[in-house]
């Protein structure tokens, strides 16, 4: 296990959201900061298993490549496409930054409390299918990595 993409999760993730101005606007896509915050909350959800997925949309005869990318330490790609969103991003849930970022640290605390009741438990989710703690710990460093990259946060020098 990858301590310090744990760390990252834990602690730093959210001391780098709060630095980020609400009015950043993002490199590529069409998410605004709290739309992009509200967004990882839902990602954490999946991965706790708080949100249930019956299906894995990726085809069987792509899962296991689609899972080997994921794993691996190759970022996204900017504008990766995410079949399950809108279009248009969907409108905030929140009333502020302030309160999507409470909204993340609060989903974040579950997700790290759930694996440490069910030590074995396998979540899934709809793009690479059923992931235990570590896939799960690594896929949502990525992907917070990826969103922080999309609104010039300099993930570089903030994790490793």
């Amino acid at each position: 296990m990858n301590v310090q993409k744990e760390e990252f999760l834990k602690h730093k993730l959210v001391v780098l959201l709060r630095q980020l101005p609400s009015d950043t606007p993002p490199h590529w896509g069409k998410m605004t900061v709290q739309q992009m915050i509200e967004h990882f909350s839902d990602a954490v959800r999946i991965a706790s298993g708080k949100t249930v997925h019956a299906d894995v949309i990726t085809p069987e005869d792509r899962l296991e490549k689609m899972r080997d990318f994921v794993l691996s330490e190759m970022p996204f790609k900017e504008n990766t496409a995410n079949p399950l969103l809108p279009e248009v991003p969907a409108p905030v849930k929140n009333l502020s930054v302030t309160e999507a970022i409470k909204e993340l640290q609060n989903e974040i605390a579950y997700f790290f409390s759930f694996f440490e009741k069910n030590e074995l438990a396998v979540t899934r989710n709809p793009f690479f299918g059923d992931l235990n703690y570590e896939e799960n710990v690594h896929l949502l460093h990525k992907h917070a990595r990826h969103h922080l990259k999309q609104f010039g946060v300099d993930v570089a020098s903030s994790s490793s």
